[in-house]
């Protein structure tokens, strides 16, 4: 009996835990999209990955820029042209749960542009709404 109890306790806790892989391959896909997107100079697209809401976080250089609008307007005033965007390539470190349908994912950019390449290190938060992962935090370096 114990062990058909246990058994039963390890079925019903794999089944009631997201899948961490599906989960880490959906986020991985939103990345990959989102460089191709910024690749392509086509900020609006890139930040369809970002939370749109007013209460969006990006921390960068200059500080913080609070809202979806506002760091669509932030880069869209910081790479105006195509040669400023350039070609975009995440290096992924890190993707660690937070909790359920919530995920940290750390790494690194490399922009390559004919102004000069730009690199740097980054950390989003992101969370899972119904069925589409987004950015809801962003610091990058």
């Amino acid at each position: 009996m114990k062990k058909l109890t246990l058994l039963l306790a390890i079925i019903i806790c794999s089944c009631s835990t997201p899948n961490e892989e599906q989960d880490k391959k959906e986020i991985m896909a939103l990345l990959k999209h989102q460089a191709s997107d910024w690749s392509r100079h086509d900020l609006d697209c890139f930040m369809l990955g970002y939370w749109k809401s007013d209460s969006l976080k990006f921390y960068g250089k200059k500080g913080i820029t609070n809202g979806w609008k506002q760091v669509l307007e932030k880069y869209k005033k910081s790479y105006p042209y195509e040669e400023d965007t350039g070609n975009l390539k995440f290096k992924i470190n890190a993707i660690n749960k937070i909790e359920n349908h919530s995920y940290y994912v750390m790494g690194e950019y490399h922009l390559t542009r004919e102004v000069g390449n730009a690199d740097g290190i980054f950390m989003i938060i992101l969370k899972k709404f119904k069925d589409e992962w987004k950015i809801i935090a962003d610091t990058s370096w």
